[in-house]
Parts: C-alpha cells; sequence; structure tokens
C-alpha cells in the first residue's frame, strides 16, 4: 500500500534529494530482498498439509489447525477427514488462497484418545497460533477438545462428530454434519414406513458417546413412530464375542436391529450374528461408513443399512467433481468423511473471506450465519445452536458396496 503525501508538511528540502533519493534506493533494495525472502517461504509452506509442530505462522499464511484419528482402531475415520481437507486446502491455494493468502494446515495425530485430542487442540491453540480448529471425527474426541476452543476463543469445526453436546451451549464450535437427533430419526422413519419394521432390537456401544445418544435418540423415534423396541443390548469397544447379546437377541425374533457402532465392531457383530442363525437386516449409522467395513463384514453385510452424509452416487456435478478429484489424488472413492473434511475446511476459508478478517471473534460470526453454503454433503445453514441443516441419506449394502436406498430431508 502507497502512502499519501500530506499537503501540510513542508517543502523548502531541496537540496536534500540527493542524499534522499540514495537512501530511499537501499531502503527500496532492502525491501524487494526481504519480499523476496517471505516469498520463497511462503511458497515453501503453502502446499496444503503438515503432518507435526509446524511452529509460529509466516505473518502471509492462515493456519488451520487440525485434530485427527491417523493411528488407532478407527485410523479410515481420521485419514479420510485429513485427505479431504488437503484437498480443499490445496484447491484454495491453487485458485490464490483467501484474502491472497495461502493456507497452511498444521495436523496432529489423536491416535484415536480423547486425552491426546485434548493435548493437540491446547498445542495447535497455544503454541501454533491457528486461526481455525478442525476436527474430530468422532463425538467424544471433539467433546475433549471443545472446552479447549471455548477457553481460547478459537473457532473449532466438527466435520463429523453428531453428538449434540458437542455445541451444545458453545459460542466457538460448529459442524458441518447433521445431529443424531434427526440421524436417529431417518433411521425409524426408514424402518418403520420403508422396511414395515415394527419390532426391532438394540445393541449399543456403552462406551461410546456416540452410539449411546444414537441408539437413544432412534429408540425414541422409533416408538413414536408406532414401533416396538424388544430388548436393549450393549458392549463395549474393543469387544470381539458378541454371541451372548446376540443369542438374547435372537429369542426376541426381531425384525431388524439397530446396531450404531464404529465399522470395527459391527463387521464383528455381523458375522457373528449370521452365524447364529439371525438373517434380518441390520441398521445403523455414519459411524459405520469405512471401505474396512466390508472387509472386517464381508458377506454378512448384505442386505444391511445405514445413514450418512452423502453418497457417492449422487449425479449432481459438485459432488462428482468432488470425486473425481479426490480420486486423482488417492486412488479411491471418498467416504463421508473425507466429504465432511472437505466440507468443513471450505467452509472454514469461505468464513473467513466474506468477513475479509482473521480476526477471530470476525470468523466466529461468518461461521454462526452461514446461509445456504453449497457442500459436497449437501446445502449447509448453520442454526442457532451451531448444527449444520441439511438433509441425510441412507445406504443399503448391496455387492461389497454402500449403495444409495432414499434421502430424507430435515
Amino acid at each position: 500500500m502507497s502512502k499519501r503525501r500530506n499537503p501540510h508538511a513542508p517543502t523548502g528540502v531541496g537540496q536534500h534529494r540527493p542524499f534522499a533519493s540514495r537512501r530511499a534506493c537501499l531502503l527500496l533494495l532492502a525491501i524487494a530482498l526481504a519480499l523476496g525472502a517471505c516469498e520463497k517461504k511462503s511458497s515453501a509452506r503453502s502446499g496444503g498439509r503438515a503432518t507435526s509442530g509446524g511452529g509460529h505462522a509466516d505473518a502471509a499464511e492462515i493456519l488451520f489447525g487440525e485434530v485427527s484419528s491417523l493411528t488407532g482402531p478407527e485410523a479410515t475415520f481420521g485419514q479420510s477427514q485429513s485427505r479431504g481437507i488437503a484437498l480443499a486446502v490445496r484447491e484454495i491455494n491453487e485458485a490464490g488462497g483467501v484474502l491472497g493468502r495461502p493456507i497452511r494446515v498444521i495436523t496432529y495425530d489423536n491416535q484415536g484418545k480423547p486425552t491426546e485430542s485434548a493435548a493437540a487442540a491446547n498445542r495447535l491453540i497455544v503454541r501454533d497460533k491457528v486461526h481455525v480448529l478442525l476436527g474430530e471425527v468422532a463425538s467424544s474426541r471433539s467433546l475433549a477438545m471443545a472446552p479447549i476452543a471455548e477457553e481460547h476463543r478459537v473457532p473449532m469445526i466438527s466435520p463429523a462428530s453428531t453428538n449434540p453436546r458437542v455445541t451444545e451451549g458453545k459460542h466457538w464450535v460448529f459442524r458441518v454434519c447433521f445431529i443424531d437427533p434427526f440421524q436417529g430419526l431417518v433411521m425409524a422413519k426408514f424402518a418403520r414406513e420403508e422396511l414395515g419394521v415394527s419390532r426391532v432390537a438394540v445393541l449399543r456401544d456403552v462406551r461410546n458417546d456416540y452410539s449411546v445418544g444414537l441408539a437413544s435418540f432412534f429408540i425414541r423415534a422409533f416408538e413414536d413412530l408406532g414401533g416396538t423396541v424388544l430388548i436393549d443390548q450393549s458392549y463395549s469397544a474393543g469387544d470381539i464375542d458378541f454371541r451372548s447379546q446376540l443369542t438374547e437377541i435372537r429369542a426376541k425374533q426381531p425384525e431388524a436391529i439397530y446396531v450404531p457402532g464404529y465399522y470395527t465392531d459391527v463387521g464383528l457383530i455381523a458375522r457373528q450374528a449370521r452365524e447364529l442363525g439371525l438373517a434380518v437386516p441390520l441398521l445403523g449409522g455414519d459411524g459405520w461408513d469405512s471401505s474396512k467395513l466390508f472387509e472386517i463384514g464381508g458377506e454378512a453385510m448384505e442386505g444391511s443399512f445405514f445413514s450418512n452424509h452423502y453418497s457417492f452416487e449422487n449425479p449432481d456435478p459438485v459432488v462428482q467433481t468432488f470425486i473425481q478429484k479426490y480420486r486423482e489424488a488417492y486412488g479411491e472413492v471418498p467416504d463421508a468423511l473425507a466429504a465432511l473434511g472437505y466440507d468443513a475446511a471450505r467452509l472454514a476459508a469461505d468464513a473467513i473471506e466474506r468477513v475479509g478478517t482473521l480476526e477471530r471473534s470476525a470468523i466466529r460470526y461468518a461461521l454462526a450465519t452461514t446461509r445456504n453454503f453449497r457442500g459436497v454433503t449437501g446445502t449447509i445453514t448453520i442454526d442457532e445452536d451451531h448444527n449444520s441443516v441439511k438433509p441425510a441419506v441412507v445406504l443399503k449394502i448391496r455387492g461389497g458396496k454402500a449403495t444409495f436406498a432414499t434421502s430424507i430431508e430435515p
């Protein structure tokens, strides 16, 4: 930005012009050298994603801090989220960045642990000085991060945590996914109205906030729709033998079993259910969404259904363009966690662009007033509770793939 000459400044300084010119030239040379160094530094660090610490931001950079389960029992969740974020940031940077600045992502692996999630969030905010915090996929881990974001007044966007408590009563925490009361209603309506099921069993993971909450919302909605829950059984994440619970469920003769767990457990549950002669469909939520589900569950998953955030079969050009770019980058079809990570990063960039500043309270305001943001997982409007209002899809497992069955609006 150039300075305007002050019209009231004294003008009788002609005798000093040669010295001033030499000084101005030296100053301009110093600035040019400094800018060249900064440009090289920015270029080297703006290519998308750093997987560890990364220190303080270059003055020209926008920093996104990401917390992901890159290792641990549900590692595919974090890996997909991270790839989606990286793809979005690369596209944004290639298009010129935000406010003329490149975005850099600093990513920490929480190993699938809530305590590590809280520690990573604290490092990103306090040490790395990020402008926006992205993560986590699992509700239990986002619940560990949220108080850190609130304390330090840093905007946080969860791509996929669906438990209502993640944003409940929070000023700085948002999400781009729907929440479990809606997701539970979606599968309850689908079971009653599409499958014609009136009697179900429930098998939930009592150590998982996501599973416990989703099961409760499903039961309430299913009973409100006139259905009967015959039995509500439980297990703990990491269990490998579910035969006792499944035997009790079999005795009740349900028409379907609602299992709102993660793919790591659901695949084993499906195999053991079929071994015990339980041929009824399993129903579940977005925690099923992983290619590993089909590796673990195999043919036992056939004919089952789960609610999710998007379908790769959606012909919408926005969806298909994203899928094409993701496949070119990573050699596979993106799951919903990748799509949600992509949407979260783009929404963060959009919020900064709209307010034209990196001031955190302004970014928070922009996120809170988001209306009709066009994402891969749907058109996103953020409501007064900082939740995303958008439709859900129901997918049917057929031929070892999750195929589109129906879409249900909020």
